[in-house]
């Protein structure tokens, strides 16, 4: 028997007003810390001003809820962006390199330089020298 799969099976469905349930959920929740800093805030200061910070509070939720950039939603975006900021320039291309790694431990070397050094290791060599490197860290 053939079962048919879906395509896109990590689309969110649409389920009111074009948003998914995560969506509608991240905007009930910042909603609702919105409506709570309002209501502790009233007393203390008056509903005129306490509506500011209030409303931050809903347009933040509403802009997490909302937000989609190449793909990614809010969350994954803000953590990618955070470690690009933080391995800025470890991530280098060089052609024939299987690594992009900075790091000395396990680093792999081009091809054309190990010839050209002259270098040839038996495999007991080479694992001795991870493990020093290895023990390093």
């Amino acid at each position: 028997m053939q079962y048919k799969i879906p395509v896109q099976i990590e689309n969110e469905d649409k389920i009111f007003l074009n948003l998914s349930l995560r969506q509608l959920v991240i905007i009930m929740v910042g909603g609702g810390i919105g409506y709570s800093v309002f209501k502790s805030l009233e007393p203390n200061i008056g509903a005129d001003i306490a509506l500011f910070p209030a409303s931050i509070v809903v347009i933040f939720g509403i802009v997490v809820a909302l937000f989609r950039h190449t793909e990614m939603t809010f969350v994954p975006f803000i953590l990618n962006l955070i470690r690009l900021s933080l391995n800025v320039g470890n991530r280098t291309w060089s052609k024939w390199v299987d690594s992009y790694s900075s790091l000395e431990v396990g680093f792999i070397r081009a091809l054309d330089e190990i010839k050209s050094t002259g270098e040839k290791k038996n495999n007991h060599e080479a694992f001795e020298s991870v493990e020093e490197k290895l023990g390093k860290l």
